[in-house]
């Protein structure tokens, strides 16, 4: 995973970093789960949200870039791409790892059946609090602790399985017991028929993934930055 002096930050100031998040999309409505329309750019309160988000995340990178990977949260290319995997209707059980600032949660909200729902697990202090704050939807469930005590957090919500994993967590700084534990307890709590999409900067996983999962279908999305290698995996 790309770590600060990699992507040279020193050459990125906040104001790009907020200029480029409003051309990218990144300006969800994360309060409801639909994202309004790019005729409201101008909109003094949805810019402000915008400015929380990109600062929240670009300072969180500062001070823990081993734990998200990227200055750059995913863009909207890779979001409806990896998205466009999951069937909706069928899935009733989603699990995030990894949420973040909720570029990919309000997303899933969106798609979401009204019965259907997600279980966001984020490790980060800063973002759990921000995304408790700024989705209300009774859908979602935002925990604070690690994906390796997935199976617990699931049982604590008295919820059987998982149809779906979206996984955005960088392996390639994780130790090799956890990055197997994760692996291990995801192919555990999956229904027979549901998926691990995992999408990372490295194909780090891919040696965990092989010898738990049926199956581990691979492509790769140029247009991110960085660009995005996805694995879908089923049982």
């Amino acid at each position: 995973m790309a770590t600060a002096s990699e992507l040279d930050v020193g050459k990125i100031t906040m104001q790009q970093l907020m200029s480029d998040g409003s051309r990218r999309g990144w300006n969800h409505d994360i309060e409801s789960g639909q994202r309004k329309s790019n005729g409201s750019n101008g909109n003094p309160r949805r810019q402000a949200k915008l400015s929380r988000q990109v600062l929240l995340f670009a300072r969180n990178f500062f001070k823990y870039p081993k734990l998200l990977g990227s200055l750059i949260p995913s863009s909207p290319f890779l979001v409806n791409h990896l998205l466009s995997l999951i069937d909706w209707q069928r899935a009733r059980i989603i699990v995030e790892y990894g949420p973040g600032i909720g570029t990919f949660t309000g997303e899933i909200l969106r798609r979401m059946r009204p019965d259907a729902v997600l279980v966001a697990i984020e490790l980060n202090r800063d973002f759990v609090g921000f995304l408790r704050d700024e989705i209300n939807d009774p859908r979602l469930h935002v925990v604070h602790g690690s994906a390796t005590d997935v199976r617990k957090i699931l049982a604590d919500l008295n919820l059987p399985h998982a149809d779906y994993i979206i996984s955005g967590i960088p392996y390639s700084t994780l130790p090799d017991k956890v990055r197997a534990q994760i692996v291990r307890e995801s192919r555990g709590l999956l229904h027979p028929e549901g998926a691990l999409v995992v999408y990372q900067f490295t194909n780090t996983v891919l040696p965990y993934l092989r010898p738990v999962f049926g199956q581990v279908e691979q492509d790769f999305k140029l247009l991110n930055i960085l660009p995005a290698r996805i694995f879908y995996c089923t049982p």
